[in-house]
C-alpha cells in the first residue's frame, strides 16, 4: 500500500484518541509533530501538552496499539516523545481550537498569550525547565 494512503489511515485512527486531560483528539490538539511511513513501518514524533506529562507513556502506548489494531498494513509502529519545541495552543487545528471554545467557553490561545506574553517567552520557560541552553 502507498505510504500516503497509510498516513491517511493512521491519522484517521489518531482522531479517535483524545488527550486524557483535554478531551480533544490528538491530531486536532496538535500533538503529532511528524509522521513517516516506510516499508510498513510508521514512525511518529509526538509532543505532550506539558513537559513531564504523567500520561505520556499511557498515551504513547494507546497510539501504538490503536494503529497496530486498526491498520493491518502497518508492521511496526514507533512513537518518539519529543519535548522541544514544546506544545502551545498555536499547534492546534482550527477545529481543535473551536472544540476547546465549545467545551470550556474561552479561546485557549488568548488565555495562553495573556499568561505568557508570547510563544517565545513560553519556549524560554520550557528550556529552563528542561535545563537546556538557548537554541
Amino acid at each position: 500500500m502507498d505510504p500516503d494512503e497509510i498516513k491517511v489511515k493512521v491519522l484517521n485512527v489518531l482522531r479517535f484518541i483524545t488527550d486524557p486531560e483535554i478531551p480533544i483528539n490528538i491530531v486536532d490538539l496538535g500533538l503529532i509533530r511528524e509522521m513517516s511511513v516506510e516499508d510498513g513501518r510508521v514512525h511518529i514524533k509526538m509532543v505532550m501538552t506539558a513537559p513531564g506529562c504523567p500520561y505520556s507513556m499511557i498515551l504513547i502506548r494507546n497510539v501504538e496499539e490503536s494503529i497496530r489494531q486498526a491498520v493491518p498494513e502497518v508492521e511496526e509502529v514507533r512513537v518518539e516523545l519529543v519535548n522541544y519545541p514544546p506544545w502551545t495552543p498555536a499547534d492546534m487545528s482550527e477545529e481543535g481550537r473551536e472544540m476547546f471554545r465549545r467545551n470550556y467557553g474561552y479561546d485557549i490561545m488568548d488565555s495562553f498569550i495573556e499568561r505568557y506574553g508570547s510563544i517565545e517567552n513560553y519556549y524560554e520557560l520550557v528550556r529552563k525547565y528542561l535545563g537546556e541552553e538557548e537554541k
